[in-house]
This record gives C-alpha cells, sequence and structure tokens, in this order.
C-alpha cells in the first residue's frame, strides 16, 4: 500500500464517504482501511533484503555453474541442470529447474554479453526496393495432378510496399532474379535508388568460384543498366531485410487465403498458376495504389531497352540431334545436326538461335536423381530418321524418352511381348509416324489401347486408313484449250 493511497482514503472519510466507498476510491481493500483506521499501516512496507529460504545451487554455483555460463554464455538452463543431476545424482530434482532460470537469468542481466540492437530504418519514397525467395508452406501445388516444385520471387518497395510476384520453376539462380527483378522494374514503370538482396548464397551455392564472379558481374551490371546501387545484407542476418521478410508473411496469408475461396490447388497448366499469383499480387497493390502514385513520382526513369536476364551458353548439336544444356540432354529439329548454336538460358526457358535468328524455344527443365528423367525428347524432332530404320528404336540410348507418355509405353510394353521383335519396332515407330502426320497423339493411342483390351489384332495401315480421309485433297483443275487462231488474230492488230 503506498502513501498516496492512504492519502486518497483519509480524504474521502474527510469528506464524510463510507469506509466501503473511501476504500473503492483508494483502491485498497475494506480491511486494509480498517487497519487504516487503527493505525497499523502509516506507510509503505520496507523491502527485505534478505533470504527467505536457503539458496539451493550455493554449492555449485561459483565453482561449476558460472564457469559453464563464462564459457559457454548460451547454455541453457534445462541443460545445466541435466549436467548438474549427471555430476551429482540425486542432488537436484527437476523441480529446481525454475529456480535455476531465474538465476542464469539474472546472471545474464548483470555479466552477459551485449545483445545486438536493432535500428528501425525510416524510408524514403523511390529510395529502395528489396528482392527476395520465399516458399509457400503447408500447400503442395499440383498441375494436372502432379506436384508441382516452385519457389516464389518476391520484388517489393519500402516505402510504398508495392509487390511483385513470380513463381520461379526450379530453385533460385541469378537467371530467376533477374527475370523476376526486370520484370516487375517494367511493370512498376521505373527503378529505384538501390536494390537490396540478402547474400545470395543459394544461388551461387554448387558453383565453383569463376561461375560465382560470373553471377556476380552479370548482376552488378544489371544494376547499372537500370541506374541501381547492388546492396546485401550481411550473412545470416535476415532482420535487415525486415521490409520484405515480415511482407512475406502476409503476402503469403493472402495466397492461402485465395486458396480457400478457390477450393483446390490443382491447375489445368504453368501459365494459370502464374495468372493465379500475378491477380494476387495486383489486388494486393491496389490497397495501397495511393502511396504507390506518391512514390513512382520518385522513381528513375526507365532505359530504351531491357538488358540481358539470362545466361548465354554456346552449344554443339550432336549427330543424334540433341544439345546437353546445364546437364540436360534436349532434342532439336534434325536439321540443326552439327550446328553450333546460341543458348538463352531463361529459369522457365531456353531460347536456341543460329546467328541471329531463333531457332525453337524449350521448356526448360531441372536437373534430377534418376538419369532418364534427365532426358527432354520430342519424337516430333527425330521422327523423319527413325521411320526410315525402325529397328534403331529397340537399343537406343533414349528409347523411353522418345514415347511421349504413358500410354505409349504401355502400347510398346504390349507389343514388345506379343510381337516378333523386328514387327514390334516396326508397329511402334509407325504408330508414332501417324501420331505425329495426322497430329492424333492422343486420340490414337487411346484407339490402340483399345483394340488391345478387346484382344483385336493391331495393323498400322487398319488405323492410319481412319485418319487418310481427313487429307485435303488437291483440287481438280480444268484447263481450257484456246483456238490456234487466236494467235492469228494477236498478230492482225
Amino acid at each position: 500500500m503506498t502513501i498516496k493511497q492512504i492519502k486518497l482514503y483519509m480524504d474521502s472519510k474527510l469528506r464524510n464517504k463510507t469506509q466501503m466507498a473511501s476504500a473503492a476510491r483508494a483502491d485498497i481493500s475494506v480491511s486494509s482501511a480498517r487497519r487504516i483506521e487503527r493505525g497499523k499501516i502509516t506507510g509503505e512496507r520496507k523491502k527485505h533484503t534478505w533470504k527467505t529460504r536457503k539458496d539451493p545451487f550455493e554449492k555449485v554455483w561459483d565453482h561449476f555453474i558460472l564457469p559453464l555460463l563464462e564459457k559457454h554464455p548460451n547454455l541453457l538452463p534445462i541443460t545445466i541442470l541435466e549436467k548438474l543431476q549427471e555430476e551429482f545424482p540425486g542432488e537436484y530434482p527437476d523441480k529446481l529447474l525454475r529456480t535455476l532460470q531465474r538465476r542464469v537469468k539474472k546472471f545474464k542481466i548483470l555479466h552477459g554479453p551485449s545483445k545486438e540492437v536493432i535500428f528501425n530504418q525510416e524510408h524514403t519514397p523511390g529510395r529502395v526496393g528489396i528482392s527476395d525467395f520465399t516458399k509457400l508452406k503447408g500447400i503442395v501445388v499440383t498441375v494436372n495432378n502432379q506436384e508441382f516444385p516452385h519457389l516464389l520471387y518476391h520484388f517489393r518497395l519500402c516505402y510504398s510496399g508495392w509487390s511483385f510476384l513470380k513463381v520461379v520453376r526450379g530453385g533460385e539462380s541469378y537467371t530467376a532474379l533477374a527475370e523476376g527483378l526486370q520484370e516487375a522494374l517494367w511493370r512498376l514503370g521505373g527503378s529505384p535508388e538501390e536494390h537490396r538482396t540478402d547474400s545470395l548464397s543459394a544461388a551461387f551455392k554448387n558453383k565453383n568460384a569463376d561461375a560465382c564472379k560470373d553471377s556476380t558481374k552479370n548482376y552488378e551490371e544489371f544494376c547499372k543498366h537500370y541506374n541501381m546501387i547492388p546492396t546485401r545484407n550481411n550473412r545470416g542476418k535476415g532482420h535487415e531485410n525486415g521490409s520484405i521478410e515480415s511482407p512475406h508473411g502476409h503476402i503469403k496469408r493472402r495466397i492461402e487465403q485465395a486458396f480457400i475461396l478457390r477450393g483446390s490447388f490443382d491447375f489445368n497448366d504453368d501459365n494459370e498458376y502464374d495468372a493465379f499469383i500475378d491477380k494476387i499480387a495486383t489486388n494486393h497493390n491496389r490497397r495501397n495504389a495511393k502511396e504507390v502514385d506518391f512514390e513512382r513520382k520518385y522513381l528513375q526513369k526507365l532505359p530504351k531497352y531491357k538488358t540481358t536476364d539470362f545466361i548465354e551458353r554456346v552449344v554443339k548439336v550432336h549427330s543424334s540431334s540433341t544439345v546437353e544444356i546445364k546437364k540436360i540432354t534436349y532434342s532439336v529439329p534434325s536439321k540443326l545436326c552439327g550446328e553450333t548454336l546460341r543458348a538463352h538460358i531463361y529459369q522457365d526457358r531456353i531460347e536456341l538461335y543460329f546467328g541471329a535468328q531463333k531457332i525453337i524455344t524449350l521448356k526448360r527443365v531441372y536437373n534430377k536423381k534418376q538419369a532418364k528423367e534427365n532426358k527432354v525428347i520430342d519424337y516430333r524432332h527425330l521422327i523423319h530418321s527413325l521411320h526410315k530404320k525402325p529397328q534403331a528404336f529397340r537399343y537406343s540410348q533414349i528409347r523411353d524418352s522418345i514415347l511421349p507418355n504413358d500410354k505409349f509405353r504401355f502400347i510398346w510394353k504390349h507389343v514388345d511381348k506379343k510381337m516378333h521383335p523386328r514387327t514390334a519396332c516396326k508397329f511402334i515407330v509407325g504408330l508414332l509416324y501417324i501420331a505425329f502426320k495426322y497430329n492424333c497423339e492422343e486420340e490414337v493411342a487411346e484407339r490402340v489401347i483399345e483394340l488391345i483390351r478387346n484382344k483385336q489384332p493391331l495393323s498400322l495401315v487398319c488405323i492410319e486408313r481412319k485418319y487418310k480421309k481427313f487429307e485435303t485433297a488437291l483440287p481438280e483443275l480444268i484447263v481450257e484449250q484456246h483456238l490456234l487462231q487466236d494467235y492469228d488474230n494477236l498478230t492482225r492488230h
């Protein structure tokens, strides 16, 4: 009880208030009010400085616990207690843990090392933009009921909170960062003075020193193109990127809520999922549109042209009509055999150029443990040569990858078992040729599987006959022969 409370109680009594009312006004109990009137309470009690019970750790504190804490400041009280129980069996039961926790906490406050201080930053418009990668936790996104492993690239302006999200196939990499950042800047319509990232260690993982140096140089040149100062936070100091680490949680909660409303984590294709994520970011930016419009006035103007946001490699097309890029084998049109091409490697695609002419765009895949999954073969690139020599199919190193899907693999397994080896090769290659020639891959596979299940004979002639009638016939040309005397009439005039 304080002197102030006693004075407030006595003031109320002088105003002829009841004992109960005066006690309520002074925020004391009625029994305390009685003691005041009897003169037993005259002011604040003196705090005692003596111990009310014996310290259970008195014997071991100075020579056992204290040296441990001085040598290892991060030791937990539970670890120290378990060590005591091991050294002095039966003397320090578990019920002493709370007492030890208080003692250790007091020691660290009085004698422990200084703690790291967080300095909250003041953000000004147009100064800093931050990039980072994040992953959805507890959500398994699927495309056509197949798990779709991916990350999300997140760019954010620190002042206004404008955000941009991009789905990243594979892991963190320079191409994912550059492609996402460039798209974000052009979507925003300007660039900040400074671009901040984490240490990018994940992007440079599994790279040698030269490769890391190249990536760093490319990143610095990228920032120079957009007149941005590239900065990084210290390794392991995630709070230095607090302007994006915390918004990660906000934007991911929006994504979770959008999935709840959607009612499904499955998408028909990659593009549908890209549009889903982009819509969430657009709705997020709409809520702080005024701040974004204000900050846009302070952004730097974009250059006239975009810069490279890909990695370039020179590749040779093998005689097998394949190229190897990032330890993945891709097929290309056979007319390119023996040629040297330039590959522009993006995070989701690979563009192949012959000179300045773009020849083909391949969907990029990432390295898998199983060797057969490291080959991306399109039978359309090879079918003309394979149709001429079908027996090469059986022992081809890319045989399983030539077959476009599980339905064709089922057909091959059946005919290889039921037919003569030469006939089986001829049939499966002929079937692929029909699928290519008439663009009926799915339909022809289902038709053959139906014939197999009904135990009907398999004939390429009968199968192809259905599609031949849909071929466009050449128009019949009717030519009328003119009379020879027309020449005489022409010369007379």
